[in-house]
């Protein structure tokens, strides 16, 4: 049945691509922004997250909210401030959002939350569930708070799922193009010692899973939104190598080296989550991609 839906992040790489697959399949689209942001077929609503401020006609009639808004965790190096900021801007939007249902007395049902696979941290080889705890680092404390704020939407009995992304591959933006720029310019290797698991999804498979989190009322708590088949640092870099035609350095890139440029950041490239997707695959959601090989012909494969 046709929802209208409220997006927060609509710009960003999965809000931007979502928007026109929830419009495809009948649904009626309405986006809060910082700017007027004018897309086909979208009522565009402002807001300051750090005023706390919200044009409150941005909820009526909406039955469900998808929540993707948050300072990009890769834009700026980790400063004290800049790591509050990376929290704020998810905790304080999402008590922003539910201190408007409650004001509004809003019709909102079903709260659709982006969360990440760094909720767990650097695990190692252990296999993660989403049963697992929580890990001990900047990324794990900045998904707690964020999923703690998210789930005060069921003391008001809205139904929560939080959808904890793993490294989205898409030629469009996010990490992969991070990735794929040195193995452009010949200077390719695995990060660290390589062994860690990256937990990947297709961009379409993570479209299609914050589709099913709106239409399928069963879908609640967490879910881990990566591919069935983890791999490795090291094996992911010599599949994007592949698909480019270019040739990976026999060395590693050493973990100082990240360290010196990277700083607290380096985590990112670092961090091991062998991530189970078996929760997702329970509910009935069929990936157009498992296979990473498949998933990244399809991005580097010009259309016909």
């Amino acid at each position: 049945m046709p929802q209208k839906i409220l997006i927060t992040g609509a710009t960003g790489l999965v809000g931007s691509k979502l928007i026109p697959a929830l419009q495809r399949l009948g649904h009626e689209i309405n986006i809060l922004s910082r700017n007027d942001n004018q897309i086909k077929g979208v009522k565009t609503f402002i807001w300051d997250v750090y005023a706390q401020k919200i044009d409150k006609g941005c909820l009526i009639g909406v039955d469900t909210i998808i929540h993707l808004a948050g300072e990009g965790i890769a834009d700026k190096r980790w400063t004290a401030e800049r790591k509050q900021q990376i929290i704020d801007s998810r905790v304080l939007s999402t008590q922003l959002l539910y201190q408007t249902i409650k004001e509004t007395n809003s019709s909102v049902k079903s709260f659709v939350s982006a969360s990440a696979v760094g909720f767990y941290g650097d695990r190692g080889d252990e296999i993660l569930t989403e049963e697992s705890a929580s890990g001990t680092d900047f990324l794990s404390e900045c998904c707690v708070n964020w999923e703690n704020a998210v789930d005060e939407g069921l003391k008001m009995d809205i139904r929560v799922a939080k959808i904890r992304i793993g490294l989205i591959l898409s030629k469009e933006g996010g990490a992969l193009a991070a990735m794929e720029k040195p193995i452009q310019f010949f200077v390719g290797a695995p990060l660290g010692s390589g062994k860690q698991w990256m937990p990947w999804i297709h961009l379409d498979d993570i479209l299609g899973i914050f589709i099913k989190a709106v239409e399928d009322q069963n879908m609640i708590g967490a879910y881990n939104a990566c591919a069935p088949f983890p791999v490795t640092n090291k094996f992911l870099t010599k599949s994007i190598a592949k698909q480019l035609n270019r040739p990976v350095w026999p060395v590693n890139v050493p973990k100082f080296a990240l360290n010196a440029l990277l700083g607290e950041m380096s985590i990112l490239p670092l961090m091991s989550n062998n991530t189970l997707s078996k929760k997702i695959l329970n509910s009935g959601y069929k990936f157009a991609y498992t296979n990473l090989d498949d998933a990244l012909a399809a991005i580097y494969t010009p259309n016909p």
